[in-house]
């Protein structure tokens, strides 16, 4: 097995987006969806949150720096770091709880992917959010797919699910890593 998940992270705001956006199985777009009724998402539940708690021994910033040295370490580039709660406190003027959501990008197999089915651009990045809960705990969240079944669902040759499996390991090592603290 090779690349893991594509389709394997987001935290929760992410995923609320995604279920907000057309499904693969939309289609072309219908007359009424141009006039401005949105199109139906599809029926697919192969959707998840991983959710991972920060051991409490961990600093977020810890966190935060095992998870770009951990990915680092796969070959799994970080394209993107978004600190949304910096920009949420430099427009309200007030501290904010971290919120820190980190994308990662294998771009071989994200071409290929949107070769297969262009509609596997919504996945991407993958991403992993890093965000202190109201008690100060720390959780790293990501989007989690059913491989698999999107794979059957969208007719992926089994060479690049094995791709998108190893994506989705190497994901889930970084959270693990950045749960714990590991360089």
């Amino acid at each position: 097995m090779r690349r893991s998940t594509f389709l394997a992270l987001c935290s929760a705001v992410l995923t609320a987006l995604l279920l907000s956006s057309p499904a693969s199985a939309a289609g072309e777009r219908k007359p009424s969806e141009a006039a401005g009724t949105a199109p139906k998402a599809s029926d697919s539940a192969q959707v998840d949150v991983y959710k991972l708690k920060i051991d409490r021994s961990v600093s977020l910033d810890d966190a935060a720096e095992s998870m770009r040295l951990r990915a680092n370490a796969l070959n799994l580039q970080l394209v993107a770091e978004l600190p949304l709660s910096k920009q949420v406190q430099a427009v309200t003027g007030k501290p904010q709880r971290m919120i820190t959501i980190f994308q990662f990008c294998d771009a071989v197999t994200a071409k290929d992917l949107i070769d297969a089915n262009p509609d596997f651009s919504v996945f991407m990045p993958c991403r992993i959010a890093l965000i202190e809960g109201k008690d100060g705990t720390g959780w790293l969240v990501m989007m989690d797919v059913n491989v698999d079944a999107i794979a059957q669902e969208m007719r992926v040759p089994d060479a690049l699910k094995n791709r998108i499996q190893e994506v989705r390991r190497a994901l889930l090592e970084i959270m693990q890593a950045g749960a714990k603290g590991e360089l």
